[in-house]
């Protein structure tokens, strides 16, 4: 039987990778050069765009199955840690002119540090492969 901190664990888990997977299939749709482009314009390495649209799909999609959760939620951790302080820190919490703001990176900054210390959950293929070390 699931404990409900379980069921929550796996619901968190799941949405946030549906999330990132939705993110990165933007990215592809908007074209990884326009991403690049657009990067390139905010005085980013625009080779980040397809790091970023790399970890994104691949790592939502870990996610939603539930494997390697500590170490991608952790990379997601870094990940928009960068993103608030390269661009959208300018923008203010709530964001300014149509752009939005960091306050949705800090709430999934937090779910992600709390995938990165929480108990895999059965419903994962973490549990499956790794069911020794749950630490």
């Amino acid at each position: 039987m699931m404990t409900r901190t379980m069921t929550v664990s796996t619901i968190m888990r799941v949405v946030l990778g549906i999330l990132f997977l939705a993110h990165g299939i933007a990215k592809l749709q908007m074209g990884l050069g326009n991403v690049d482009a657009w990067f390139s314009s905010m005085g980013i390495s625009g080779f980040l765009a397809y790091l970023v649209a790399a970890l994104e799909l691949v790592g939502g999609v870990l996610l939603i199955v539930g494997l390697f959760t500590r170490y991608v939620s952790a990379l997601f951790t870094v990940m928009l840690i960068g993103a608030i302080i390269t661009m959208k820190f300018s923008m203010g919490l709530l964001g300014t002119d149509g752009m939005a703001g960091y306050e949705l990176d800090i709430a999934f900054i937090l779910v992600s540090i709390y995938l990165v210390v929480a108990e895999r959950t059965r419903l994962s293929l973490d549990h499956i492969f790794f069911k020794k070390s749950n630490t």
